[in-house]
């Protein structure tokens, strides 16, 4: 039932023709060099109609995604989309339009635009958004590149590095490092914070700002967030936030408010819209009003009743991505904003984070979890309690692979050695908590009973182990007949 397509050949099974051309014939191999024309048939299967279709749809099935189940990818706020979203973003009004008609003919799609602009700055308390970066990194970007405007504008050319936490996601200080900027990594406390005094050591009139999650990739609150922001602020720098992990304070606290004057949004993880396989995403970035200058052109704005887009931004950093930003997933986010209303997201929040203290409780006693403490939307297990038995974090994931689940981030973040990092989301309820729950223990007994069993596994799915370095650095891209 596995095989390749390729493999269910059938000579004559599927005696297939195309009708008649209604056009013309034209013979291409008289336009094209002789080295690029085939020499012999191509190795095409033959194979039944039906047989093709259930192939295809049996190989569907595989591909797990929050519709399937439990997707507890801490980090990625892998939520439940609401199918309502997506009939929104497929309205012809949106779904039908062309990003060059004039802008008297779509009224409607810049006063959803406008209107978003204002409400992720509310609810981030920012100043002002551009919406038109394309994914998280994106956005990432677009906010150092304002960073690093706004201080060469002041004439401070001093400013060439930029710091970040150890716990920071691995796009901290890639994309510093394409902005331009030296990196100076800032280590963390033994409560997994910001230590101050390290930041305090390192912040001088070199650096140009602190790139900050919060809550941190731990899944804890900055609780000394106010003084990270003096400490960086008073040495003429500016604060940046990594808006991945917003999910675990949407509603309850600002960015704005704790003093970050620069942000990006990821509305394919806290608003709900889908992600994952690449896209589609969309990451906002939103500005402080010192920064305003600079967003990337255009912006959306109102003149009377009147929506059109702003281009006369001399010192914008200019523009980021062809037309206006990924505008279905901008669609399915207002509608997911709209449907929930203030006391809708702060109660979103509020469940993400019950959720995830819930099963940090349930698992301490078979897991080690090593910020054993109140969490926000996510926390860190690790597999120490498994080594004994030389069961380890990379075992436990191949084995929920067996229970039906997808697995946690894995080995993230790298400041905690093995990590589990588990993010149950809002959505889920507590009937499908408890299963991943009992799943869990269940792993941590054969752990102990049978670890063979775990060391050896997946078991059941239709592909093993592969082997993960040779996999990524010699990828096999296309079938080979053998």
């Amino acid at each position: 039932m596995n095989k390749l397509i390729f493999e269910k050949h059938v000579p004559d099974s599927n005696p297939f023709s195309l009708p008649a051309a209604q056009v013309p014939e034209d013979d291409i191999r008289e336009t094209i060099p002789e080295k690029f024309l085939r020499k012999d048939a191509a190795a095409l299967p033959e194979i039944a109609e039906v047989e093709a279709v259930r192939h295809f749809t049996e190989l569907s099935t595989r591909a797990y995604g929050v519709d399937s189940g439990f997707y507890p990818l801490g980090s990625c706020t892998m939520k439940y989309n609401p199918k309502i979203n997506e009939w929104a973003a497929r309205l012809p009004g949106f779904a039908g339009i062309h990003p060059y008609q004039p802008e008297n003919t779509v009224q409607g799609a810049l006063q959803l635009y406008y209107e978003m602009q204002d409400m992720l700055s509310e609810i981030t308390g920012m100043d002002a958004f551009s919406l038109q970066p394309a994914a998280g990194a994106h956005g990432e970007m677009a906010g150092v590149m304002i960073i690093k405007a706004y201080h060469l504008h002041r004439g401070d050319y001093k400013r060439s590095k930029m710091m970040v936490p150890d716990s920071a996601h691995g796009t901290n200080p890639a994309t510093a490092n394409v902005v331009g900027y030296d990196v100076i990594e800032v280590k963390s406390n033994d409560r997994g914070l910001v230590d101050l005094d390290d930041l305090r050591a390192k912040m001088n009139d070199e650096v140009a700002g602190l790139m900050l999650t919060n809550p941190n990739t731990l899944g804890l609150f900055e609780e000394e967030i106010k003084e990270i922001a003096a400490i960086v602020h008073d040495g003429g720098g500016l604060l940046y936030y990594d808006g991945a992990n917003l999910n675990g304070v949407i509603g309850v606290a600002r960015p704005g408010d704790m003093g970050f004057d620069v942000i990006h949004v990821n509305l394919h993880k806290t608003f709900g819209t889908p992600h994952g396989g690449g896209g589609p995403g969309s990451g906002p970035v939103g500005v402080k009003s010192l920064l305003l200058d600079f967003l990337p052109i255009p912006v959306a704005v109102k003149k009377g009743e009147k929506y059109s887009f702003d281009y006369n931004r001399p010192l914008s950093i200019g523009k980021l991505k062809n037309f206006y930003g990924n505008f279905g997933v901008i669609v399915k986010a207002y509608a997911y904003i709209k449907t929930l209303g203030a006391a809708g997201l702060r109660e979103a929040c509020e469940h993400a984070v019950l959720n995830a203290n819930y099963l940090r409780h349930q698992l301490r006693d078979n897991y080690n979890i090593p910020m054993d403490r109140l969490c926000k939307h996510e926390f860190i297990a690790n597999s120490r309690k498994q080594a004994e038995n030389h069961v380890s974090t990379m075992d436990i994931a191949k084995r929920l692979i067996d229970y039906g689940y997808h697995p946690p981030t894995v080995y993230f973040p790298l400041i905690v050695s093995e990590a589990i990092m588990i993010e149950p989301t809002e959505t889920e309820s507590k009937e499908r908590l408890d299963t991943f729950i009992q799943v869990m223990q269940d792993i941590a007994r054969e752990a102990i009973e049978n670890p063979d069993l775990v060391i050896n596994a997946p078991q059941n799915a239709a592909i093993k182990r592969l082997d993960e370095v040779t996999a990524a650095r010699k990828p096999v891209l296309k079938w080979e007949a053998r």
